[in-house]
């Protein structure tokens, strides 16, 4: 099932991501591991990741996804790019039979399979939606003709700002992506339902699915390392507490993702799952949360 058919049905989506092999990775190994959830999850979207000079082929990765059978997620942003080269990068991977494009509105990117930082700034809805509008056309933003009409799942990222209310900066940033096309909204990552779940109030006005960010977290440390480097308080000393006194790391690591889905699911539309360098073992933790 496509992504937007499963968003259309109002079905608990369900998606994850993984980082465009780099160097010496090995891309079998990430699809083997993959292949092992092929049919349990609505998407898989690639992150745009460059580490000490060696960029990822996104646009490669996607088209190895679709040769396996997945639903690839092109993410980018519009930092860095003219409205030219967004234009060359959206085409090249709708060529390669990409339908579903992810763009970032928040600052702040933890993704792929390794804890990075990665800087994104707000995205320039002007210029995302002039290049959109004019690929669905079927024209380059000069007004050349192209050989086919280009059209995409548009998802926008957001920042779930923990309970407290929404800015109206934010409330006006997610209006101005909704005139852009956005199908869905993805949160980043959620930690505390409670306080999620007053966000969701305020933002369900706009009618839009929203999908919540959910990391799996398989040690206290990479909690630690989270609120040290990311954002103070990401996540909840109770967690990071769990994890260290835990006999059994996995076992609570399991349990901690399992819990959080049950509780998202009367919440929210679906899950974006961040597995850190887990992809292996992404089905077990499916498997604890009753997804598919």
């Amino acid at each position: 099932m496509k992504l937007k058919e499963a968003l259309d049905k109002k079905r608990f989506v369900v998606t994850s991501e993984i980082q465009a092999p780099l160097g010496d990775d090995d891309p079998e190994k990430m699809i083997e591991n993959l292949k092992k959830v092929r049919g349990r999850v609505d998407g898989v979207s690639i992150s745009e990741v460059e580490l000490e000079g060696v960029v990822g082929d996104n646009i490669k990765t996607c088209d190895l996804l679709k040769q396996n059978r997945f639903n690839a997620i092109y993410q980018t942003t519009t930092r860095d790019k003219n409205r030219f080269e967004l234009q060359k990068d959206l085409a090249l991977a709708h060529d390669s039979g990409v339908e579903n494009l992810l763009v970032f509105t928040e600052d702040y990117r933890i993704s792929g399979d390794s804890l990075q930082e990665t800087m994104f700034f707000h995205v320039d809805s002007g210029k995302l939606a002039s290049v959109l509008d004019h690929l669905k056309e079927g024209q380059t933003i000069d007004g050349k003709e192209l050989s086919k009409k280009i059209e995409f799942t548009l998802g926008s990222g957001v920042e779930a700002p923990w309970g407290k209310n929404v800015p109206k900066q934010g409330m006006e940033e997610m209006e101005d992506m909704m005139n852009v096309g956005t199908g869905y909204f993805l949160t980043t990552p959620i930690f505390d339902v409670d306080h999620f779940a007053k966000f969701m109030k305020q933002v369900n006005t706009f009618n839009v699915p929203v999908i919540a960010e959910v990391m799996i977290l398989r040690t206290a440390g990479m909690g630690k390392f989270l609120n040290r480097h990311f954002k103070s308080g990401l996540v909840p000393d109770w967690v990071i507490q769990k994890l260290l006194k835990s006999p059994d790391k996995t076992k609570a690591s399991v349990e901690l993702f399992a819990d959080t889905i049950k509780s998202l699911k009367d919440i929210c539309q679906g899950v974006h799952i961040i597995t850190i360098g887990g992809e292996d073992k992404l089905g077990e933790y499916l498997n604890a949360a009753k997804l598919r």
